[in-house]
């Protein structure tokens, strides 16, 4: 029987925070909230399933991902993963410096900001080749404009919104047993606005 996937789990080791630097392994964390094969993932992110299982190594060896077992799949056995938990908080007391631990935090969001500016892209371009002339492809941006004052208001901020969006992604989940219908991806950003 599977263990639950936690809610929110802190990186306190140097060495998990290292591994999670790379923006490919949060692409591949996040489409692991269900058990996943190496190749599933690479299907969905557009990558080769030997670069996402060599990540998928790091991850496990990290105690980030854990092996949740296997299936046949014509003549081949895959490995099935899950992540450990559905959110991954950079904890105040690893122990690097204070600036590493910042740096850390500000480098990992930015390139995973870039990484999923390039999934939405990629994904909206293969949407639009696979759409029938004529056919509305259902979807829905939104941008706004926040004015925050400080780190701590940012970080109750972004907490608070994430909490939110998780109420409401949970609200409109298929319960168990019952029909699921298309999975609509719901991606979530906040950054800076860049100077001109």
């Amino acid at each position: 029987m599977l263990n639950d996937i936690q809610d929110r789990y802190y990186i306190e080791s140097p060495e998990q925070a290292t591994v999670l630097l790379n923006p490919i392994r949060g692409e591949i964390i996040a489409q692991l909230l269900e058990p996943g094969s190496a190749a599933e993932v690479a299907r969905t992110l557009g990558e080769t399933a030997q670069r996402i299982n060599y990540h998928l190594k790091a991850l496990e060896k990290a105690g980030l991902v854990q092996r949740v077992g296997t299936r046949q799949v014509r003549n081949l056995v895959e490995v099935l993963y899950r992540a450990i938990a559905k959110t991954f908080v950079l904890a105040d007391s690893l122990s690097m410096k204070p600036e590493t631990v910042q740096k850390l935090k500000d480098q990992s969001s930015l390139a995973h900001l870039v990484t999923t500016s390039e999934r939405i892209r990629r994904d909206a371009m293969l949407l639009m080749e696979q759409s029938d002339v004529g056919e509305i492809i259902p979807s829905a941006t939104l941008q706004l404009q926040v004015h925050l004052a400080d780190e701590g208001q940012r970080q109750a901020f972004i907490e608070e919104y994430a909490a939110l969006v998780q109420q409401l992604v949970e609200r409109y989940a298929a319960p168990a047993g019952k029909e699921k219908h298309d999975p609509y991806h719901v991606l979530l950003a906040v950054y800076p606005k860049p100077k001109e």
